[in-house]
């Protein structure tokens, strides 16, 4: 069976961190590696033990903004093996996700994205009870369900998403990596996935190959990277002729954030705390949701348009009968 480097990339995060590895070192078949991809000055300290090589790559740029697609380069052109596993820093892999892709990812075979459940807070505070993890853990319901079993095609590219996906080293090549005139947040994954249908890469979904999301404290839409959003969707438009995120963008819009034209996008104002608190994840949500946010300002757009509109029909009323 092939070897499998595990890859991820982090900044802060340290809990989570520890939680990844020891849900790597876990595995029923153990990665042949793991190499982090460190987006902060100094490697972490106080990880777990493994019985595999743990390899620190420090990748920041000098602007502080986080370096992701960078990040992702560094990891997979370090990797020794033959199959490269990206899990992101907040996902605890599932004992068999190591043997699960290498099963999978043969050369020519193309990107696969494994499963994932959304855990809810204090989920892993008694440690990594994965029978647990099944009974409470859920499906994003903004993400198509796995595969009854084996693999399923994946026929858009905006789907592809980094949290968990694995390819064989030479499918990699193939695709160059990710773009890294993308940084801060946002937009690179859909730029990676257009990459991969421009070069006739496949995309897949997996039954297996799983890893449970941690809790923690996020907007959606990310209001907290406004900026980056802007320029990750512009850069965008430069290389496809066309924005990305065009569901952040219209909820940035929607909140008065942004005037969201055609010829330029423009920040008007930052987030205050009304807009955090609405986007903000909550305790009792296992993800944080852009659809549940842009239904709650369309309902309330619809709203306003509506007493504007009872308003201005009331006032025509009255002149008619003052006219009378």
């Amino acid at each position: 069976m092939r070897d499998v480097s595990a890859l991820t990339i982090a900044r802060g995060r340290h809990d989570h961190l520890c939680n990844v590895i020891l849900g790597l070192a876990g595995q029923t078949r153990p990665p042949r590696e793991l190499v982090i991809g460190v987006m902060q000055p100094d490697p972490y300290a106080d990880l777990p033990e493994t019985p595999f090589p743990v390899r620190q790559i420090i990748v920041q740029r000098d602007d502080g903004e986080l370096p992701l697609a960078a990040a992702r380069n560094a990891v997979a052109n370090a990797a020794k093996a033959e199959v490269l596993a990206f899990v992101d820093v907040d996902c605890i892999p599932h004992p068999d996700l190591i043997r699960d892709v290498a099963a999978a990812c043969g050369p020519g075979q193309g990107l696969v994205m494994g499963e994932v459940a959304y855990l809810p807070a204090g989920a892993t505070e008694t440690g990594l009870d994965f029978t647990r993890f099944d009974q409470i853990g859920v499906r994003h319901s903004d993400r198509q369900a796995p595969p009854p079993e084996g693999l399923r095609p994946c026929p858009d590219y905006r789907c592809f998403w980094s949290l968990n996906f694995a390819m064989h080293r030479d499918d990699w090549a193939r695709t160059g990596g990710f773009d890294e005139g993308y940084y801060g947040y946002g937009g690179e994954d859909t730029d990676f996935g257009r990459v991969l249908d421009a070069r006739g890469i496949d995309i897949w979904w997996m039954k297996g190959a799983k890893v449970y999301h941690q809790y923690h404290d996020h907007c959606m839409p990310p209001i907290h990277h406004v900026a980056s959003v802007l320029r990750n969707a512009d850069h965008f438009a430069s290389r496809w002729g066309h924005r990305t995120m065009g569901h952040w963008l219209h909820g940035f819009h929607l909140m008065g954030l942004i005037d969201n034209a055609p010829e330029g996008l423009t920040i008007l104002r930052d987030p205050d705390e009304a807009d955090f608190a609405l986007c903000r994840q909550t305790g009792d949500m296992p993800y944080a949701n852009t659809r549940r946010v842009i239904d709650h300002l369309e309902r309330a757009v619809g709203t306003e348009a509506d007493r504007r509109a009872s308003a201005e029909r009331s006032a025509a009323a009255f002149t008619a009968i003052a006219a009378e």
